[in-house]
């Protein structure tokens, strides 16, 4: 069982960042590739960025490739999303999840058993 906690949502201008946070519980923690979706009003859920179980490999929507890096620091059992650049249409509820054990479908929302609660992100123009 892992229970994810955001942080770090908030308002900001275009061109601003933001870094989002995931605080996880349970000590298999370190074992999941961990994802970033998000979610704007009246639209699917998309995957944002991904990361390995090690953090030695990473992946990106091309929307946000260069422009936002995960991470994640599995002593702390905390992935991060750093948010440059952003953007108006970045505006969404951002949550974090851990993909089932054994899947290496990352980009499928579905593939992810564990959800936080979400964390909203506004960017003004």
């Amino acid at each position: 069982q892992v229970q994810l906690v955001e942080s770090g949502g908030g308002l900001v201008q275009a061109g601003d960042s933001l870094r989002l946070s995931c605080a996880a519980s349970g000590r298999t923690f370190s074992y999941y590739t961990m994802g970033w979706f998000r979610q704007a009003p009246g639209k699917e859920r998309d995957f944002v960025a991904a990361i390995m179980w090690s953090g030695d490999n990473t992946y990106y929507a091309d929307s946000v490739k260069g422009r936002f890096t995960i991470s994640r620091d599995n002593a702390k059992n905390t992935v991060y999303l750093q948010m440059n650049s952003l953007k108006p249409e970045d505006t969404a509820v951002y949550s974090c999840a851990a993909l089932r054990y054994g899947s290496n479908q990352y980009r499928n929302w579905a593939e992810y058993n564990y959800w936080g609660q979400g964390t909203q992100v506004t960017v003004s123009s």
